[in-house]
């Protein structure tokens, strides 16, 4: 399985986030269910979904503190990058 996704450390807090589709984001429970199935990839970490709309704006789903960070960030400035697992 392939994904896109980042790993971010800011202010001593380091976390994940998972490129999913919209759907996903939308539904709490879904929502929760992934972030489960992504927690084992990154250990110790807080995972965190992002989607986009049919524009490109993100929205995200997770801690609150994460999620109002993000909001902040010019989607472009995240270290996306492409993970396999097996």
């Amino acid at each position: 399985m392939k994904f896109q996704g980042a790993v971010i450390k800011e202010q001593d807090t380091v976390f994940a986030i998972v490129v999913v589709k919209m759907h996903i984001v939308n539904n709490s429970n879904e929502a929760n269910n992934t972030i489960n199935s992504f927690s084992p990839l990154f250990p110790g970490m807080p995972v965190v979904l992002m989607a986009q709309n049919f524009t490109g704006r993100p929205k995200y789903y997770g801690r609150n503190d994460i999620v109002r960070f993000l909001v902040n960030i010019p989607i472009h400035a995240i270290p996306w990058q492409e993970y396999t697992v097996s």
